[in-house]
């Protein structure tokens, strides 16, 4: 029978949130697959546990070489523990190769739950929470950062990114000229350690404060996009923009109520239009050629 990876979430500040299963996990392990040895050895002692099972590293440098050897241990029956510094493995983290590698291998893979920063920032930004998108790192050149941030910029979900310390003014700089001054936005900082902060407020006013310097672990928060209000649109674009919908194969109803949704105005509003535009054509020169 082949064995079973188990990713499991290790405090991202306070020892004492380790989830209980983790000790147990950790001493009954065939195999630890840890991102860094000494910050496991350092979490082992502060839980009293010691492992049975062979240590090995597992971290960015070496993922993908060691990924197989991995797979293999798991196809031979063993239990394989993958730990990351910090949350939950695979979550820019180590961890997705050797995920993806076993599920193609149909082998069994669990989970021991743990604290995430992503959903503990998200909790207190203050900012919505039902519908939220995590976009990782963004990227160091200040060209790619922007481009991938315009990726976003309609996004109306609220958006949550990891970034380190001495790129956060950039970040956020670039963040009040893409998404606006003005969006609204949460910095959390050393989540759930000592010196947990988080700061909240306008894009413009985060970026005046990091420009003094930060330290510490950082999660952003920032509110999605705001739902695209009325258009100024006058009769005549609202029927033409139905005209083009028709002329591709959608039907009237369904077109008219596209366009009112878009538009941001009623439905009859968009209707009498289009009504409009059809007598318009049948009388003289047509405004809303096309609609018949």
């Amino acid at each position: 029978m082949t064995g079973t990876l188990v990713l499991a979430g290790t405090p991202i500040g306070d020892i004492a949130d380790a989830p209980p299963r983790l000790a147990t996990e950790l001493a009954a392990a065939d195999v630890v697959a840890a991102e860094d040895t000494r910050r496991l050895r350092r979490l082992t002692q502060a839980l009293g546990v010691q492992p049975a099972g062979r240590i090995v590293s597992y971290f960015e440098g070496n993922e993908s070489a060691r990924t197989p050897e991995l797979v293999e241990a798991l196809t031979g029956g063993a239990r394989v523990l993958l730990v990351t510094d910090a949350g939950m493995p695979s979550v820019s983290d180590p961890g997705y190769r050797l995920v993806a590698a076993a599920v193609e291998q149909e082998i069994k893979v669990t989970a021991v739950p743990g604290p995430s920063a992503v959903l503990t920032a998200l909790a207190l930004s203050g900012l919505p929470v039902d519908r939220f998108c995590f976009e990782g790192f963004l990227p160091r050149k200040a060209g790619e950062r922007l481009g991938r941030l315009r990726e976003v910029a309609d996004e109306r979900r609220t958006l949550v990114y990891f970034e380190a310390p001495h790129r956060l003014d950039d970040t956020l700089a670039a963040m009040a000229e893409v998404f606006g001054a003005d969006r609204r936005a949460a910095v959390c900082r050393e989540l759930t350690k000592t010196y947990e902060e988080v700061r909240r407020g306008p894009l413009k006013d985060l970026a005046a404060w990091a420009a003094e310097g930060v330290r510490g672990e950082i999660t952003v928060v920032v509110e999605g996009a705001a739902a695209p209000g009325p258009q100024d649109l006058d009769p005549a674009e609202l029927a033409g923009r139905v005209a083009v919908r028709e002329e591709a194969g959608e039907r009237r109803k369904e077109a008219i109520a596209a366009v009112a949704a878009e538009a941001g105005v009623p439905k009859r509003e968009v209707f009498d239009a289009v009504v409009a535009a059809k007598n318009a054509q049948r009388t003289g020169p047509s405004e809303g050629k096309g609609l018949i």
